[in-house]
């Protein structure tokens, strides 16, 4: 009983321990910031490709 006990514990700290990881958003450009994106692309602008310079 004590062996199920101890498992039980260790599963609840383990599943504890995932839901705190840190989940990433991808922002689509393949890890590039946006003026290499700007170039790679060949826009004269890299405003759309940054995510902090979207119109409302």
């Amino acid at each position: 009983m004590k062996l199920m006990k101890k498992i039980g514990a260790i599963a609840l700290v383990g599943l504890f321990v995932a839901s705190c990881a840190p989940r990433l958003k991808p922002n689509g450009n393949h890890g590039l910031p946006p003026g290499q994106v700007k170039k790679v692309t060949g826009a004269k602008s890299a405003k759309h490709y940054a995510p902090g310079q979207n119109k409302k």
